[in-house]
């Protein structure tokens, strides 16, 4: 988005890495952030880590609403070692003022799950108040702060999360299509996205060729442990392949115009 901004000439607005995840806002809350929107000087891209916001008291929409999404259950274990890697722990350091104890960082994913581990467990119902529990479900952040969007894996959140991603996300893409993804932003929202691709792809300068983002210390986890997982994340995947399913519709109704 930087690159970007530079490029079609916008601002970019990120909340910063202190900010707590907006998992549960009341109502009060919400038109707070929709306000602080509303008095941006420019028209930027805002970054922000949480659920779905987008009303003003008046309850307008305020925005264009973009997200990524990806495989429910790899999202899962890229999450759990993300929170482990050093650049996070020292950036957790200065916010908190404390590192975890040793067992946290050793932790290993598998052995997680297999044991029932309070971190690792995905029970159908389980309520994101839970310790651990706001992350290991990517329609929390589509679904809203309603009741109904909390308890893990229940067809209710699931609709509400399909309503809102229909009525008020422009573009849901997915990294794991990365070239349909950036077409589709292209085409949908010009003004930020225009020479996406061409930029992504730049020689040599060009994000696909960057590795800043992979995490060497993230190990290999066994389709076994995969397969567990799947089995109490079912109505998270229908979600997952209700957004893929969009997404190339929304690529192939462009690509049937460019063939007219």
């Amino acid at each position: 988005m930087v690159r970007l901004g530079r490029k079609n000439d916008f601002q970019n607005e990120r909340s910063p890495f202190s900010k707590p995840t907006g998992i549960y806002w009341n109502v009060e809350r919400q038109k707070e952030e929709a306000m602080h929107i509303l008095d941006l000087q420019e028209e930027p891209a805002f970054v922000y880590h949480g659920r779905r916001k987008s009303l003003t008291p008046g309850g307008l929409l305020i925005s264009t609403l973009i997200y990524q999404i990806r495989d429910p259950v790899e999202r899962v274990i890229s999450w759990f070692y993300y929170r482990r890697t050093p650049w996070n722990s020292v950036k957790m350091y200065e916010v908190t003022g404390e590192f975890q104890n040793r067992t946290f960082y050793t932790k290993n994913f598998e052995e997680c799950v297999l044991t029932h581990d309070v971190e690792c467990r995905y029970d159908h119902g389980l309520m994101f108040k839970d310790e651990f529990a706001d992350h290991k479900r990517q329609s929390l952040f589509f679904c809203g702060h309603s009741p109904i969007c909390e308890p893990f894996n229940t067809p209710a959140a699931i609709a509400r999360a399909k309503q809102n991603v229909e009525r008020d996300f422009s573009v849901v893409g997915s990294w794991e299509d990365t070239n349909v993804t950036l077409t589709v932003l292209e085409h949908y929202i010009p003004r930020f996205f225009k020479g996406s691709m061409e930029l992504y792809y730049e020689p040599d300068t060009g994000l696909a060729f960057q590795k800043e983002n992979i995490n060497h210390w993230k190990p290999r986890v066994s389709e076994r442990i995969k397969q567990i997982m799947r089995a109490n994340f079912t109505q998270e995947y229908e979600f997952y392949y209700f957004c893929k399913q969009r997404l190339y519709r929304q690529y192939f109704a462009i690509n049937k115009h460019l063939h007219f």
